[in-house]
């Protein structure tokens, strides 16, 4: 915090108090992105309205971007900051690629993500991330990350404004038994290609009720052997 005094009073108690500036180099621009990983397939969906306070900025901004060709990343949080991250993660995928002769995985990426956020550490990028794709043996593959780079790969998550609301739902429908139960089970979220995506967007719908920065339309990116697809659901506008 920072303290303004002009000095054009000499005398404190007569200037009254101190002028404060509150000036922060981040925003949050609200939204939510969301994951859901199968058995052999993903689910990474993400709502296009951008905000600022009470403000609508855009009805129509794409918080998924294409790393690979069996990997995506969404971000929620500061999206000047979110920007800047993806073009310097673009970067390094392209000198991976040409170094290496092969396109990075969805594994390599999501460890390369919490570096670069680590490395960042003492002034954060404001971006709440999610990795979704296909790992070397085609299983749908989540990793979530908090704004310094800890990260968990999971079968479900979700980042943003929503996340309050839409969490309980998918603990509620997707919640599987720990991993440290043996024998070992599957992680794998027991829905079908089809009832994830009906789930994700009565996930968004719902948030869309109760949250004002989630809204206007969802982008829903579908990643399994055959490729990758998009579909569209609009929401309400208010």
């Amino acid at each position: 915090r920072m303290y303004y005094d002009d000095g054009a009073m000499p005398n404190s108690d007569a200037a009254g108090p101190h002028t404060r500036s509150n000036w922060s180099p981040y925003d949050n621009n609200g939204g939510t992105v969301l994951a859901v990983a199968g058995e052999d397939y993903v689910v990474c969906a993400a709502d296009t309205r951008m905000s600022t306070g009470y403000s609508i900025l855009t009805r129509d901004y794409k918080k998924i971007d294409q790393m690979s060709d069996k990997c995506v990343m969404a971000s929620a949080g500061f999206m000047a900051d979110a920007v800047t991250l993806k073009k310097t993660l673009k970067a390094r995928c392209t000198t991976y690629e040409f170094q290496n002769d092969k396109p990075m995985g969805c594994v390599s990426f999501a460890q390369l993500l919490s570096n670069t956020l680590y490395y960042r550490r003492f002034f954060p990028y404001y971006t709440f991330n999610i990795v979704a794709g296909l790992d070397a043996e085609g299983k749908g593959a989540v990793f979530t990350y908090d704004a310094v780079g800890s990260y968990e790969r999971t079968n479900y998550s979700c980042q943003g404004s929503g996340q309050g609301l839409i969490m309980p739902v998918l603990d509620n429908q997707l919640k599987t038994v720990s991993p440290l139960v043996l024998p070992a089970q599957s992680s794998a979220t027991p829905l079908s290609e089809s009832e994830a995506v009906d789930l994700v967007k009565d996930c968004f719908a719902t948030a869309g009720e109760r949250d004002i920065y989630t809204g206007d339309r969802v982008e829903i990116w579908i990643i399994n052997k055959d490729g990758l697809r998009k579909e569209y659901v609009d929401l309400k506008l208010d």
